[in-house]
């Protein structure tokens, strides 16, 4: 897959194993994983470590007290993603509390979360909290589906979607390609967005920068959905 990445012009890729009541997240295991990978690679990719972080009671009181335990490389970014069955309203005072802990959290692709997939005013409304949202890229090229295109399609129109990853799996369903999604992108909303999407910004977060791209989101007919 770092073979694959680098083939693809990717030069950096973060490990992101989940946090969350099914899987136990032991960071410092993890590095140990992430260093040995990195000897492997050598200088034709750069591996960082963050974690797909899940909002449960138990995670948020440690993330409060350890945000680093958590965020990309020990930075202010906390990639953080959503049940499928179910997100509470006090998400957003949860999110709002990571802030008051400086800790600005990504959410993860929302295009692709059937709940947020027909709430994107939410979505927006996050962005303009100051969450950062990442969009799968092969979203933007119909491999999850004609709605999830639709999803993605909506959120960039409206100026809603700050990064777009790869969040691959492996070689065949889900590989780590960006490329393609780039110049979906660039036919949407031109080549200096697209440009921020797949290098400034990520660049931004793992060198614990403010993004450079943060537009304030479309007020025009967003909070409405259509």
């Amino acid at each position: 897959m770092c073979r694959a990445a680098a083939a693809d012009g990717i030069t950096h890729m973060v490990a992101t194993p989940h946090a969350n009541d099914r899987y136990a997240y032991d960071r410092e295991y993890s590095e140990g994983l992430v260093r040995h990978l990195q000897q492997l690679v050598g200088d034709a990719l750069k591996i960082g470590l963050g974690c797909d972080f899940h909002l449960s009671y138990d995670n948020l009181q440690d993330a409060f007290a350890h945000p680093a335990r958590y965020t990309i490389e020990g930075t202010r970014y906390l990639l953080v993603e959503f049940s499928n069955y179910g997100i509470p309203q006090q998400i957003s005072d949860s999110l709002l509390r990571l802030g008051d802990c400086g800790v600005t959290a990504i959410v993860t692709h929302p295009e692709r979360n059937p709940i947020l997939r027909e709430n994107l005013p939410r979505v927006a409304e996050w962005a303009e909290q100051g969450c950062v949202i990442q969009m799968t890229g092969s979203a933007l090229t119909g491999a999850w589906g004609e709605r999830t295109r639709r999803a993605a399609e909506w959120l960039l129109e409206h100026q809603a979607v700050h990064v777009l990853a790869t969040d691959a799996h492996d070689l065949e369903k889900r590989p780590p390609v960006l490329s393609t999604a780039r110049d979906a992108a660039a036919a949407i909303c031109g080549e200096d967005v697209a440009e921020a999407l797949t290098a400034t910004n990520p660049r931004a977060i793992v060198t614990n920068q403010p993004l450079p791209y943060f537009p304030e989101p479309l007020r025009t007919s967003y909070r409405t959905g259509k």
